[in-house]
């Protein structure tokens, strides 16, 4: 599993003007089941999104494909980590818990 932290280098403005392209890759990678989980950092300075891939060369490219670094508004920071325990009902805990 990977966590794929962006770090925005621009400001709101010129994010905001990329969110649209944003979010059609960040649903592209859904659908792929290559994405899991992702949203807004609080203070909102970037995003996270937990992802899952065969390796972590896959990994960089799709965050390399990310409109939001592929324009130089925001830096990318790969962890790389194994999952080895789960809540048993993650989902009801993301629903009830991910403002």
């Amino acid at each position: 599993m990977f966590v794929i932290e962006l770090v925005y280098t621009a400001d709101l403005a010129e994010i905001d003007a990329a969110m649209k392209a944003h979010m059609a890759f960040v649903r592209t990678y859904y659908a792929s089941g290559n994405f899991l989980v992702s949203g807004r950092k609080v203070p909102r300075d970037g995003g996270v999104i937990l992802a899952v891939a065969p390796d972590r060369a896959t990994i960089e490219a799709i965050a390399n494909e990310d409109p939001f670094v592929a324009r130089g508004l925001a830096s990318v920071r790969i962890i790389e980590f194994r999952a080895s325990q789960h809540a048993k009902n993650i989902a009801e805990l993301v629903d009830a818990h991910g403002s």
